[in-house]
């Protein structure tokens, strides 16, 4: 095994189709099944990551933080156990990735910002003790904008993370660094959290699968934190996977989604959801009129990859878009004002104050504590509107974002380049108001204009389910998976 190959399968290829595939271009799921049954160490495949990390980390910077021996460590650890015959888990040996802003123990817990780059965390979160339990092995910390409040990753600590599609358009955020590790081969599987859509949007810009999980799926607990979160934090912010595979995607998913005592949120899964109809509601412009043309081919596809796969498909507006849209701003903007204001005043970068001061000009009035209570007040509405549409349509098929890839420092630039983006990002917004499980699935390349200039990028749709059926996206987006084109491993590429 010594030149980073693999006997074994490509991603999505069936498990007895042998062809020699380097060990980094392989998915967890045929990465961990070389451990299991002897075809390639734990160890090899995390010196396979870090070769990969050299190769391709310059070009990206998506991980920031190297623990090389540590990864090592836990490689020969994960091999002894196997060669003693010791029960292991789903990811035994699966070298992964870990966000900058989530605990773990013996690092620092940075946020992107030097005034904590000396917060080393006493103990995991509990999202990463549970990876590390199914037999995960971290070799990264990924990059993160300060906060994890944009849609863009860059930070004056660590620097910026480029999308290794093109450079000059966003990796997305904030779980850039994150979707860049997967994207580019570094890992099979990165944790990221998403409060507005930081795991869907960086998935859909890299050309992977994110979910975002319900409300209360995946414990998180980061014992370096102070008080006990930001209002919208609380009531939106999830942890979830991202991956190149849908299959990789639930099994991350699954790792993560053990309860724990520090997340009161938490429950246990059910193990077995009742049946519902094969029945798939679409919006692209009925909806949102202002999509752009490349977003509605997304969905156009994802929508036929589902007719095709038996699924009942038809063109239906879920209630209250706009204003599902609206209470995002309402909860979040005077949460940031009030809560985390003085935070960024002390601790931020030139980048997030502008983007937090473009947020506010985007509404047309102030937005007040009195405005975040009345939004949280008709939230449970919502929601039942929304569950009573579900109960019609199990799989609602929308966009990810109702633009393709921004330029790496749109929101930076204008008010009014903020404000286009506050709008496209609507559809993402409304999933976190409502706690709902959202699977960003890609649907292959298009060509599409930014600022004068042709590119082509990946695209993605958004599947969404009722709360607690991350089940109905998996198997919605094992059928639009199916039908497009595998983008696999990408080299970082340049920009304009």
């Amino acid at each position: 095994m010594s030149d980073g190959t693999a006997a074994s399968f490509a991603e999505g290829s069936a498990p007895d189709q042998a062809s020699s595939t380097p060990l980094h271009m392989l998915d967890a799921a045929a990465q961990a099944r070389l451990v299991r049954e002897g075809g390639a160490t734990a160890t090899r495949l995390v010196e396979a990551s870090l070769a990969r990390i050299d190769a391709v980390n310059p070009a990206v910077n998506a991980i920031v933080r190297r623990m090389d021996d540590e990864a090592l460590a836990a490689a020969a650890a994960a091999d002894r156990a196997v060669a003693e015959g010791q029960p292991i888990g789903p990811l035994h040996g699966v070298p992964v990735t870990i966000k900058i802003n989530i605990d773990q123990q013996g690092h620092p817990t940075d946020n992107g910002t030097a005034v904590y780059r000396d917060l080393i965390a006493p103990a995991d979160n509990p999202v990463v003790a549970n990876l590390k339990r199914a037999g995960a092995i971290v070799v990264g910390r990924t990059n993160a904008p300060v906060y994890s409040m944009r849609w863009f990753t860059d930070n004056t600590l660590h620097g910026p993370t480029y999308n290794p599609w093109h450079r000059d358009l966003t990796v997305g955020g904030s779980s850039g660094g994150a979707a860049a590790s997967v994207a580019t081969g570094m890992v099979a599987i990165a944790h990221g959290n998403d409060i507005g859509g930081s795991v869907r949007f960086p998935a859909m810009c890299n050309g992977l699968v994110g979910l975002r999980p319900s409300y209360g799926r995946v414990p998180s607990f980061n014992a370096t934190a102070k008080g006990g979160g930001s209002v919208a934090a609380q009531l939106m912010a999830v942890q979830g996977p991202l991956a190149r595979t849908v299959r990789d995607t639930e099994t991350a998913f699954r790792a993560m989604a053990v309860p724990h005592v520090d997340d009161p949120r938490t429950r246990p899964m059910v193990a077995d959801h009742p049946a519902v109809p094969r029945r798939a509601a679409v919006v692209s412009t009925a909806g949102w009129p202002d999509c752009h043309p490349a977003v509605r081919g997304a969905v156009d596809r994802a929508a036929t990859a589902l007719a095709a796969a038996g699924w009942a498909v038809e063109e239906v507006v879920p209630p209250a878009l706009d204003e599902i849209h609206d209470m995002w701003a309402e909860i979040c903007i005077p949460d940031i004002m009030t809560l985390l204001a003085p935070a960024i005043a002390v601790a931020g970068d030139e980048n997030i104050r502008v983007a937090v001061d473009y947020w506010q000009r985007a509404w047309p009035r102030e937005l007040t504590p009195g405005d975040a209570l009345a939004a949280v007040a008709r939230r449970h509405g919502m929601l039942r509107l929304w569950q009573r549409f579900f109960e019609a349509w199990p799989v609602l098929v929308m966009p990810v974002s109702l633009e393709p890839a921004f330029h790496r420092l749109a929101d930076v630039r204008s008010p009014e380049d903020a404000k286009r983006i506050m709008r496209a990002q609507g559809p993402l917004m409304v999933i976190s108001v409502l706690g709902l499980p959202g699977l960003s699935v890609p649907t292959g390349l298009a060509g599409f204009n930014v600022e004068g200039h042709d590119v082509t990028m990946p695209t993605g749709v958004q599947l969404v389910a009722a709360p607690e059926r991350e089940d109905l996206c998996f198997a919605a987006g094992r059928d639009v998976e199916a039908a497009m084109p595998r983008l696999g491993v990408v080299d970082p590429r340049p920009g304009f």
